[in-house]
């Protein structure tokens, strides 16, 4: 005759009937269900809820023979767990563990302190744990013994048992207990743990040494030497990561901290980070959400031959961090935190169908660290993995640590990097025009192209710009970089456009420009050309500060450069520009450029020079004249294998066609 229970009773039975069915629902979907296992549970499951219909408005009888059992029992149960040569657990009516004795910390490879408090499922693998939990309940409200095949997660690999569950009541105690003994294993507690995880033969088990993990348990000898050394040359190969210098970049460094972490100590790797705004500077961030300052996923990397993981990983990869969560909350407190056995189904939160995060991933044990730039917290980094190797333990949450604070200052040096050159480019696309204007009868182009070392602002310039008796053409360069060169790369270009309206000739707008220079700090080279009709063709009238020669490509291909001559701007008082008069015909291109053409080197440190850049320039010669500057930029970058160590400029002039006019 069942057990009669009171109505309070009954509807906390129906509650753990709820949950419990709930659980086994997901459990039958992991890939390593066990069909048999859910079916025998699911079926205990329908016998107590006709066992909890049958009991509503009941007392509990006997209960002073119970009572007299209990004693008994209790007095055989402190005996057997000071002396019993096997792994015994004793549980409250939630699971969760009150005791163990020496050989069942053994089997966990863990200590006996560590285990009590927490719940005995959180030991098992995933596939076992509904199961348990339903037979579990059936022994507590029936009092019918029953053997379950579980698999432990030891401290260093799964240990498969058969477990026999058993009620008891005690004495002092308002609810039974249940007394769990493992019985014979498949993988023997005595046995040395693996020195090495089976895909990667570079990892060692994820175990602490000198002293204890996590765990409790002790590790000494080879193995505790192969843990440290492991965990030192993953160091080793994060810091040289993160310090080369390719990796100046966030999102690649952040990608291959991840995949790096995966090979080496984890199965599942999750970085999330509070993205920057585009507004702000250094290591500073906020959230894309209304600028929340939350994080949000940033990578998530799993066992990259695995299909199934693959499309979990595209997945997890929208799943930002909850509130509540273990990344939320190591995000907002600042503190790491390791959570050995991962109790808590919802720890990395639920899929968008409501599925953990940890069932999907199959992962028991999980850490988390803080990602720091020495200022605030920026980020997590969450590792997690399913207990095949062994529990995470405090050597794995103290290297973890320190590869977060790398990653955090990485981080801040590629934004303040991104941010500076972003602030540089805004301030050079200032400097130059937004568009060429149309001229009648000519066609303009240009080039700009910035130094790849750096981020200061170049001293470049150009403008083509309405003058007095026509157009003007200015190409010039400032001495140096940065703020200060900017500065006076705006008062040059704006003076030579204003002196341009009201006097005539480029010797005179340069001496007057000249003059507006001498109070700064830094000299300017530069190129000024007056442009006017000449029958067909059009004449140009040159004046040189200093800088390269105006280079002229004939509509045949035959090459002329211009004079050189005269001194920079803002040198000299007595300033005397270089002078010179071209006359171009339809088909004849003006070709105006900076140093940094000529002076551009390949590895070797050969420049680029003048004989390369006319050859480059007859051999596009019938091209459109925007072609023919990008055959220059285009043979420079090759030459000098992309490493420009100055701004590149180019201005050119073609006269077109009198049926175009």
């Amino acid at each position: 005759m069942p057990e009669q229970l009171d109505p309070e009773s009954v509807l906390r039975e129906v509650a753990g009937l709820e949950d419990r069915i709930e659980e086994l629902r997901r459990s039958s979907e992991l890939p390593d269900a066990d069909a048999r296992a859910t079916l025998d549970a699911a079926l205990v499951e329908l016998e107590l809820a006709v066992a909890a219909l049958q009991a509503v408005g009941g007392e509990r009888s006997g209960a002073a023979g119970r009572a007299a059992a209990a004693e008994d029992e209790r007095r055989v149960l402190k005996t057997v767990f000071s002396d019993a040569p096997v792994p015994l657990f004793l549980l409250d009516r939630d699971i969760g563990v009150r005791r163990v004795n020496r050989q069942a910390a053994d089997l966990l490879g863990t200590s006996t302190g560590y285990v009590s408090g927490k719940q005995f499922t959180a030991f098992c693998d995933l596939a076992t744990r509904a199961p348990l939990r339903s037979q579990l309940a059936a022994v507590i409200r029936t009092g019918r013994r029953c053997r379950v095949p579980v698999r432990f997660l030891g401290g260093g690999r799964p240990v498969d048992a058969v477990v026999t569950l058993a009620r008891v009541w005690i004495r002092g105690e308002p609810d039974p207990m249940v007394v769990v003994v493992a019985g014979p294993t498949t993988t023997p507690v005595d046995d040395p743990a693996p020195t090495s995880r089976p895909e990667s033969p570079s990892r060692a088990p994820a175990r602490a040494a000198p002293e204890t993990a996590a765990t409790g348990v002790e590790v000494t000898g080879d193995e505790a030497v192969a843990s440290l050394v492991h965990r030192m040359d993953v160091m080793a190969a994060v810091t040289e990561m993160l310090l080369d210098e390719p990796v100046f970049n966030e999102t690649v460094a952040v990608r291959r901290c991840a995949r790096l972490l995966a090979a080496e100590l984890a199965e599942w790797v999750f970085i999330d980070l509070v993205p920057q705004r585009p507004a702000e500077g250094g290591g500073q961030a906020a959230g894309v959400r209304n600028g929340d300052g939350t994080p949000r996923r940033h990578v998530v990397k799993g066992p990259g031959e695995d299909e199934g993981a693959e499309d979990a990983a595209r997945r997890l990869a929208e799943v930002d961090p909850a509130p509540g969560t273990l990344p939320w909350t190591v995000f907002e407190s600042g503190h790491s935190a390791l959570r050995a056995h991962a109790e808590e189904a919802d720890l990395l939160g639920s899929c968008e169908d409501g599925r953990p995060v940890l069932g999907v991933i199959g992962a028991t044990s999980v850490l988390c660290v803080p990602v720091t730039d020495g200022d605030q917290t920026i980020g997590t980094i969450t590792l997690a993995g399913s207990g095949e190797h062994g529990p995470f333990a405090l050597l794995d949450l103290s290297v973890c640590q320190r590869i977060g604070r790398y990653l955090g200052l990485v981080i801040r040096a590629a934004r303040m990097y991104r941010r500076s050159a972003e602030v540089a480019a805004s301030l050079q696309a200032s400097l130059l025009p937004r568009t060429l204007p149309e001229i009648d009868g000519v066609e303009l182009a240009a080039r700009y192209t910035s130094a790849t070392h750096g981020t200061d602002v170049g001293g470049d310039f150009y403008d083509a710009f309405p003058a007095k008796d026509g157009w003007g053409l200015v190409l010039g360069d400032v001495c140096g970089k940065g703020e200060d060169a900017a500065a006076v790369t705006a008062t040059a270009r704006h003076a030579v456009r204003l002196v341009s309206r009201w006097r005539e000739h480029p010797g005179e707008v340069l001496a007057t420009v000249n003059e507006a220079l001498l109070s700064e700090d830094r000299f300017v080279t530069a190129v000024l050309a007056g442009i006017a009709p000449n029958g067909e063709g059009v004449r140009v009238t040159l004046g040189i500060a200093g800088h390269p020669p105006a280079i002229v490509v004939r509509a045949d291909g035959v090459i002329r450069t211009a004079s050189r001559g005269g001194v920079p701007l803002g040198l000299f008082d007595d300033f005397e520009a270089g002078l010179d008069t071209l006359d171009l015909a339809p088909g004849d291109t003006l070709v105006l450029h900076s140093d940094g053409v000529l002076e551009a080197c390949d590895v070797a440190r050969r420049q680029y020079g003048q004989d390369r850049l006319l050859e480059t320039l007859a051999a596009h010669a019938s091209g459109p004249v925007d072609g023919m500057l990008g055959a220059v930029e285009q043979s420079l970058l090759d030459f000098c294998d992309g490493d420009l160590r100055d701004d590149v400029s180019m201005l050119a002039l073609r006269v077109l066609p009198p049926t175009l006019h």
